[in-house]
């Protein structure tokens, strides 16, 4: 899990992220060092959950083994998996993440509304690594 990135479970799920209590500007991948907005002079960062939801913005399928964290076996044939970029519903802000498995290029659309929820990024005997996937709203895969 990547620590202070996300909280909760099922619908309690929110990634998290920062705005500046200056300019309002949010952040993610959470921000602690200092305001990114290049006309802010800065003010207090201050951590807050993101909208669960958003609209896709763009999206394509990963055909190569991706680099750490990921983890993969080489020994396996490589599963693609769906790449999405989500416009967040009250942030206006772009976050990247995976589809849910099952999901494929094929059943997404520029514009389709869909919704953070946990995901497993890999896992092992002794630990499973968090992330968050996206999926289409009203799908339970």
């Amino acid at each position: 899990m990547v620590t202070d990135w996300f909280t909760g479970d099922g619908d309690d799920f929110r990634l998290l992220g920062t705005r500046c209590s200056a300019c309002a500007s949010v952040f993610f991948p959470r921000e602690d060092g200092h305001c990114r907005n290049p006309a802010c002079r800065g003010g207090e960062l201050a951590e807050v959950p993101l909208s669960r939801r958003g609209r896709i913005w763009s999206y394509t399928d990963s055909r190569y083994r991706p680099p750490s964290p990921y983890v993969s076996d080489p020994e396996l044939p490589w599963e693609p998996y769906a790449l999405i970029a989500v416009e967040l519903e009250s942030e206006r802000i772009v976050v990247l993440g995976q589809a849910v498995p099952g999901i494929t290029v094929a059943n997404l659309t520029v514009g389709m509304e869909v919704e953070v929820v946990p995901g497993v990024l890999s896992e092992d005997a002794e630990t499973t690594w968090t992330t968050w996937h996206w999926r289409p709203t009203g799908v339970t895969a």
